[in-house]
């Protein structure tokens, strides 16, 4: 650029933009930054504290056997929905699917049924009693396998569908008019082109399996974070050093996920009609397909609550013994479910928007290691998160101690463990607002407080509230980190659930699982479906 230019990117501007890095703002994403490095750091150091002889634990067959387990089920699980999800969002995306509005709405629902809901279904479905009562009930590895698969395969339908959506289609196009096959088309100009965001779906439903607690504990599958659970209370070394092995194992693979994710936008063909394929005689399969994901996915686990209800509870006069019962007992868990995710929610957006903002409009070091803290945390799985914080709080010094059990210590637990979530849609919106609005108020006079208020604050309003919305749509299905740190008789939907299901009262099972569907629905339409269905 030439001396004496007069763009928004000139040295009085840059110069304005340096002296508007105040140290206190640096200081508070400093101290956000520590605090999410909190659950990881607390893991190594009560490890190390209690004394035990950690490359014994880890190299015993305690340790081995579980921990080969998670590999399996996430490994597999991880495999099938890369098929299943990239298969589904191609049929969407890219051929005459008969449906296909309705299919792209329906297919991504599962993601509103927990893993615990999804297997307290599964369990039931089959057996005595069951909508299958001559097949044999399924569990362990191929129980918990389905569960996983079914309730996990939009995790790559959704990114691959939005990238099928957008991707340039003249590659697509020269090769139809070259005649080539729409097979080869497929496999030579179509995946290449995605394939980035094909493996980092497919990590993501990785770590959600090598993380899951409720589904695979149902299914009396063994897993890591059954012995995790399990040894939480009697050998607490023993809980903390396998804490850390899945946190160094989660924290790996999120950094290859972060590696494989493009760093620029691809998304040029927005607005571009894109290659449609006919399926001709592969139509009818095409559907079936569809049909039978959505059966398993979503019809058969409300089909099975909806029967509880119906037919009642053998058990009647405890708790909810069916169709005709009030819902009064539901009143408390859905009140203290939804006070705690709309707090975490609104928590979780104001303690990560410092970051997020720094990222965004101040990029060095210490916003992208802040960034960086913020993003690990979710790798990691709730019960680790959750560990940490128990842990810590009871041998927290003094007055601190009293906030073990309290709701506040469980509204952090749940900002810790979600609250990238917020950041990653904040830092997007605020990097969508053009700075030289900024930079032109800043020429006026107006103060950086003034400025956040009334420019960028109502810009990115709604990237805050998509922020939030997914962090309280997480809490409101969030199980590990309630059933550790919830105040006693602090009662939500999702403990209600996993606490009928321990008592066999499969009716309140039911009806509490129906009314989490609902809920979960309502907010994944308004805060993911709905935007994704804008492409």
């Amino acid at each position: 650029m030439k001396a004496g230019s007069s763009t928004p990117d000139s040295t009085p501007v840059r110069i304005a933009r340096r002296q508007a890095h105040h140290p206190r703002h640096r200081l508070v994403v400093a101290l956000l930054g520590l605090l999410f490095l909190f659950p990881m750091g607390y893991l190594a150091w009560g490890t190390l504290s209690l004394g035990g002889d950690f490359w014994a634990t880890v190299a015993s067959e305690r340790t081995l056997r579980p921990l080969g387990n998670s590999l399996l089920i996430a490994t597999a699980t991880a495999i099938a929905c890369m098929f299943l999800g990239t298969g589904l969002a191609w049929l969407v995306a890219r051929t005459d699917l008969v449906a296909r509005r309705l299919w792209r709405v329906v297919l991504p629902l599962p993601l509103v049924i927990p893993s615990f809901v999804g297997a307290t279904a599964l369990l039931s479905a089959f057996g005595r009693g069951g909508l299958v009562p001559f097949l044999p009930r399924i569990e362990g590895f191929w129980g918990a396998f389905i569960v996983l698969t079914a309730l996990s395969y939009p995790y790559v339908y959704l990114p691959v569908l939005a990238r099928l959506s957008t991707t340039i289609p003249t590659l697509e196009e020269a090769s139809r008019l070259l005649g080539s096959h729409p097979v080869r088309t497929m496999t030579r100009v179509v995946l290449p082109n995605i394939r980035d965001t094909i493996f980092a779906g497919t990590l993501l439903v990785f770590l959600y399996g090598l993380s899951d607690f409720g589904g695979v504990a149902l299914m009396r599958y063994d897993t890591i974070t059954r012995a995790i659970y399990s040894s939480r209370l009697f050998d607490r070394a023993t809980s903390l050093t396998l804490g850390l092995v899945l946190a160094v194992l989660a924290l790996a693979v999120a950094a290859i996920e972060r590696s494989a994710t493009p760093r620029r936008r691809l998304g040029r063909g927005v607005g571009r009609e894109q290659v449609r394929y006919r399926l001709r005689r592969f139509a009818a399969p095409a559907v079936a397909l569809a049909s039978g994901v959505v059966g398993v996915a979503l019809v058969a686990p409300v089909g099975v609550f909806a029967l509880w209800v119906v037919r009642g509870s053998t058990t009647v006069g405890v708790g909810y013994s069916g169709v005709g019962d009030g819902l009064g007992f539901l009143l408390r868990p859905i009140l203290n479910s939804a006070v705690a995710s709309v707090v975490a929610g609104l928590c979780a957006v104001a303690v990560t928007l410092p970051v997020a903002y720094s990222a965004a409009r101040r990029r060095n070091w210490l916003s992208n290691a802040a960034s960086a803290s913020v993003t690990s945390v979710f790798a990691l799985p709730g019960l680790v998160v959750a560990l940490a914080v128990v842990f810590w709080a009871i041998q927290a010094p003094g007055p601190l101690a009293a906030v073990y059990q309290t709701f506040p210590l469980l509204v952090l637990a749940y900002v810790l463990h979600f609250g990238a979530q917020s950041m990653r849609a904040s830092q997007a919106a605020i990097s969508d607002v053009p700075p030289h609005y900024e930079d032109a108020a800043r020429t006026l006079g107006v103060d950086a407080r003034r400025r956040f208020l009334t420019i960028d604050l109502p810009l990115v309003m709604p990237g805050l509230i998509t922020g939030g919305g997914l962090v309280l749509l997480s809490t409101l299905k969030e199980l590990p980190a309630t059933l550790l740190l919830a105040p006693i008789g602090f009662e939500t939907l999702a403990t209600r659930i996993w606490n009928a299901a321990e008592d066999g009262f499969f009716a309140e099972v039911g009806i509490t699982s129906l009314v989490l569907i609902l809920l979960s629905g309502i907010l994944t339409w308004m805060f993911v479906l709905r935007r994704e269905l804008r492409v």
